[in-house]
């Protein structure tokens, strides 16, 4: 046996060791990995600023944790203690609100009321307690889950980080593409998920912001549900109705008409409109022209069907695994297509 494939056969066996030995960790590695390429401009910044590669990782590390990792674990928390207290006095009046409404429906629309009726249904209602002590018991599960992976993440992140540079130039030697073709693969896939990611963490937070601070006025936790916003203004259309609609409802039950026509008002006028349609591009496109830089522009139509195809099959992660998979078979896309248009130009030459 020649020594070369003596040497090969060893590789194969050890890749074969690494990845049953990390098998549990690949999609947090993957999604570590791809927060380190997503926020490899913060790193760059943060190198330019400190002369060092470790405390420039461990920057990146503490902000990443700070602005996307802190307020996802405070929100679950904060769930599943309220899951537990429920208060069923509360429910009890939203209950009898909601058939008040039901019974003022005209006779004209009694298939509607019907319905209505059958799905807001008092052993619907009276079950509800016993469901949120099962909600608070997957949500704790869940919680501890996330916690634990998101300390991974963490971790790998860091390392990703410290020794991104000399991973990717392992990479490039491996893949044997030439010089030029490489780098616009990673700049292409470094660009797109900088946008994306940067586009989500903004939406998040100044649309949470903005919900937290007005339903605080109420006497709300701001904190908590202006996290529950951000994170559910990332669906489109229909994201952010599904947390103001409950407070309306709510106020309503209450008999607090004006807090709920100013919460519709402001969540529509405010947020929905000037907000998300107005100020949030602005803001991203100043963000990505101040670090992210990019040339290359992916279509937001398919930046979007990517997050949802993203979260349909890999869950909350996927908005992040998404866009980078579809990211990445495009610009394989592109290389493909110019390496094949070159290759028939040098054959119409020699022709």
């Amino acid at each position: 046996m020649k020594s070369q494939h003596f040497l090969l056969a060893l590789f194969v066996v050890a890749l074969f060791g690494i990845y049953i030995l990390y098998k549990p960790f690949l999609l947090t590695i993957t999604i570590a990995a791809l927060l380190a390429v997503s926020t490899s401009n913060i790193q760059k910044f943060f190198l330019n600023a400190t002369g060092s590669h470790f405390l420039a990782a461990s920057l990146s590390t503490i902000l990443l944790a700070l602005l996307f990792f802190f307020p996802l674990g405070y929100f679950l928390a904060a769930i599943t203690l309220r899951l537990n207290h429920i208060d069923l006095d509360n429910l009890d009046i939203i209950y009898n609100q909601i058939l008040v409404w039901i019974s003022s429906i005209p006779a004209e629309f009694d298939f509607i009321k019907n319905y209505l009726n059958d799905l807001v249904s008092e052993s619907t209602i009276r079950s509800s307690a016993a469901k949120a002590v099962t909600a608070a018991a997957t949500f704790g599960k869940y919680s501890a889950t996330f916690i634990k992976n998101a300390f991974l993440i963490i971790i790998f992140y860091f390392f990703a980080q410290y020794h991104g540079r000399h991973i990717f130039g392992f990479f490039k030697e491996a893949i044997n593409l030439n010089h030029q073709d490489t780098n616009q693969l990673s700049y292409e896939l470094s660009s797109v998920m900088s946008v994306v990611f940067y586009s989500i963490l903004v939406t998040a937070m100044f649309e949470g912001a903005l919900f937290g601070i007005a339903i605080s006025y109420f006497g709300y936790n701001g904190l908590l549900f202006g996290i529950m916003y951000g994170f559910s203004s990332l669906l489109p259309v229909i994201g952010g109705i599904l947390m103001w609609l409950p407070f309306v409802v709510y106020e309503l039950a209450l008999g607090n008409t004006m807090n709920a026509i100013y919460i519709v008002a402001y969540s529509i006028i405010v947020i929905s409109i000037i907000a998300d349609t107005f100020i949030k591009p602005l803001i991203i496109k100043w963000i990505n022209n101040k670090f992210v830089k990019a040339t290359t522009k992916m279509n937001e139509l398919l930046i979007f069907f990517a997050i949802i195809a993203g979260l349909a099959t890999f869950g909350f992660w996927g908005m992040i695994l998404g866009p980078a998979i579809t990211a990445f078979f495009l610009a394989i896309l592109k290389l493909v297509e110019r390496q094949t248009g070159g290759l028939s130009s040098s054959t119409r030459l020699r022709h």
